[in-house]
């Protein structure tokens, strides 16, 4: 018999037996069923669910009891429930604490033991059988179509404004969506926050620092001769702020998985992972248009540049390709580049479209209209590119890469040392001037 003839053989004879079992339910005594209910189940559902159930997630020694077929398969040590056997019905030694201690916590009550041989001497009548489940092992058009609507891949559109009645308190159009959705739950406004709240809001949210007192006592004095001018000259200076490209630069190298090793078997380090740090942290503070800003990130080195700083940029930028978690101990150069692959579609694909794309990497996505294909199609972009992330050469690092060479020479000297002084003078915090 093939392979194949044997799967179809167990797959008719498991639908067979769900049909079985689907009958034989129908046909249970109604006082029966009504044991089974009142005396089974809920013993079942108290002491065994939570080790030996869908429902858990847990099979423990290979047992679920959450159904008959389930029951009288059992688990490693064989059958849990006979029919009109009580000698053979695994559950039965187990409950009486013979061959098997179950439940483990403490035994179950004389009345219990009493129930459960009844049970098994009539038959073990129980209804409950295997829910059927329809898997779907490839992608549709129609999936394809219906993807289409996920969020991250819709462009961008303004919504209307809603109308609100208290005008007064709208300050900008977001103020509109705030009060309409208050006042869909029936809630009023806080009252406006004080000067020195309000500031200190500001200076933590966009730069990540508290405000001086002399910041505070320039704030309030403005506020009381207009507040809308005081708040508008603040975050403008706040956002000129070098120290806001670094509190808000740190999100995008958060998902962009930004380290300064390789992490894995051999952690090797990343010795100029810092320029795209400072990449990240300069377009932030320059407020560089976001499709640039990806574009950069992804194929900066194809992208047109007037001048060798703008080139240099445009290449630290694809730094986002070659940082990341690398398998450097890997004896296989092909599953290495096909691993490097792989996790550089991965990051690409969620930070920018929303998605993950990997699972297609062995299948046609189980959870979004991904194809196999689709996946393999991007995988040859990226596989027909050269990374260059560095790291020593070492007896345990067999995936080593040089670095790109920039078109401009770098004005820091990466071998430059600093006496205690001048490094205890970097870690000072400037003071902020006065708005």
């Amino acid at each position: 018999m093939s392979v194949r003839t044997l799967i179809l053989t167990l797959i008719s004879a498991s639908l067979v037996l769900l049909s079985t079992e689907s009958v034989n339910a129908q046909r249970i005594p109604a006082e029966q069923l009504k044991f089974f209910e009142s005396k089974i189940r809920p013993v079942l559902v108290r002491e065994c669910y939570s080790c030996h159930s869908d429902q858990s997630g847990q099979r423990k020694g290979g047992l679920r009891v959450d159904t008959k077929a389930r029951l009288e398969a059992g688990g490693e040590t064989g059958p849990a429930i006979v029919p009109n056997n009580l000698e053979d019905s695994l559950l039965w030694n187990a409950i009486n604490h013979e061959d098997f201690v179950m439940p483990p916590r403490k035994k179950l009550s004389d009345r219990e033991i009493a129930d459960f041989k009844a049970w098994i001497e009539m038959g073990a009548p129980d209804p409950r059988k295997n829910k059927a489940s329809k898997i779907q092992s490839t992608v549709t058009a129609a999936d394809i179509k219906k993807g289409r609507q996920f969020w991250s891949f819709k462009r961008p559109k303004l919504p209307s404004i809603p109308d609100v009645e208290q005008l007064d308190w709208v300050r900008n159009p977001i103020d509109n969506f705030i009060l309409n959705k208050l006042s869909d739950e029936n809630l009023q406004p806080n009252q406006d926050a004080d000067a020195n709240a309000l500031l200190r809001r500001l200076t933590i949210d966009l730069i990540g620092l508290p405000p001086t007192p002399e910041q505070v006592e320039w704030f309030e004095n403005k506020w009381k001769e207009n507040p809308d001018s005081a708040i508008n000259r603040v975050v403008d200076r706040l956002l000129d702020n070098p120290r806001f490209g670094e509190r808000w630069g740190r999100h995008w190298l958060d998902v962009a998985r930004y380290a300064e090793s390789t992490g894995r078997e051999v952690n090797a380090t990343y010795p100029n992972a810092w320029r795209y740090r400072d990449y990240v942290i300069d377009a932030f503070n320059d407020d560089k248009p976001y499709d640039e800003f990806v574009q950069e990130q992804i194929a900066g080195d194809l992208l047109p540049a007037k001048t060798d700083e703008e080139w240099t940029e445009h290449l630290i930028a694809t730094g986002f390709l070659a940082l990341g978690p690398k398998t450097l101990t890997e004896q296989n150069a092909r599953q290495f580049n096909l691993d490097l692959v792989d996790e550089q579609l991965d990051v690409t694909t969620r930070v920018v479209m929303g998605v993950s794309v990997a699972c297609a990497r062995c299948h046609d996505h189980k959870f979004h209209p991904i194809q196999q294909k689709d996946y393999y199609a991007m995988a040859g972009i990226f596989e027909s590119t050269s990374t260059h992330y560095g790291t020593i050469d070492t007896g345990q690092n067999r995936r080593p890469s040089r670095l790109l060479e920039l078109p401009i020479p770098d004005e820091r000297v990466v071998t430059q040392s600093y006496s205690d002084e001048e490094i205890a003078r970097f870690k000072e915090v400037a003071g902020q001037p006065v708005w």
